[in-house]
């Protein structure tokens, strides 16, 4: 009878449950997480921060302020159509400028991240790690966009009439205040682009995690999914 049970036992198929975050080392966790990271916001910089990297993508391409859409067709109407064209272009060159910058403090927010916010990240939504970003490089990544920004934009008099235009607008309540000053208009309108980049990348990483070509990643990204 006991060579028997002992032969039940052994021909049972031995079932494979999917690792949950329980399963993973810390070590692997944070490794993992860091590596998706790393990957991601390179990919997101790199796409953004070159030649019509802003202006050739509709969904991150920064227009003009709302205070001059609504004049936009009256000059145009009056043949001076190119005056707004060249501010959409500069806007974007000057965003294309500033993104390379963030490079340094995206990679210092993944070095200082904490076991505690590897797990958090991991198994919050999709976008919460670009969410930990957010929070870790808003301030800093504002204060070293606008002096590239301005760079790129002083070069250009259309630029420095609107501010002068929009100052006296604002002053009167006629416009809104954050869109009085063009450079910080195009820098937040950089960041909300470079963090909706990295959140795609970090969807991407979190959908298919066995196809980034890390074993790393589909161990501790999969095991959410149950892979």
């Amino acid at each position: 009878m006991r060579i028997l049970l002992t032969l039940f036992i052994f021909l049972i198929p031995q079932v494979s449950y999917p690792l949950d975050l329980t399963d993973l080392s810390k070590k692997d966790v944070v490794s993992g997480l860091k590596e998706a990271l790393n990957r991601g916001t390179t990919n997101a910089v790199s796409k953004l921060g070159r030649e019509n990297g802003f202006f050739d993508n509709e969904r991150v391409k920064i227009p003009l302020p709302e205070s001059l859409q609504k004049v936009e067709g009256t000059l145009r109407r009056f043949g001076m159509g190119q005056y707004a064209d060249e501010l959409v272009l500069t806007m974007n060159r000057a965003a294309e400028a500033a993104v390379p910058e963030a490079k340094s403090l995206l990679v210092d927010a993944v070095k200082q991240m904490t076991i505690e916010d590897a797990k958090g990240i991991l198994s919050g939504g999709d976008t919460s790690a670009t969410e930990y970003f957010q929070r870790k490089t808003a301030q800093k990544l504002t204060a070293k966009f606008l002096p590239v920004v301005k760079q790129s934009t002083e070069k250009v008099g259309v630029t420095r009439k609107y501010n002068e235009l929009a100052s006296s607008a604002a002053r009167f309540g006629l416009i809104d205040e954050s869109q009085a000053d063009l450079d910080n208009y195009i820098t937040q309108k950089a960041l909300a682009g470079l963090y909706l980049m990295i959140a795609d990348e970090e969807k991407e990483i979190r959908a298919h995690p066995l196809e980034q070509g890390s074993k790393l990643l589909g161990k501790v990204f999969g095991s959410l999914l149950g892979n």
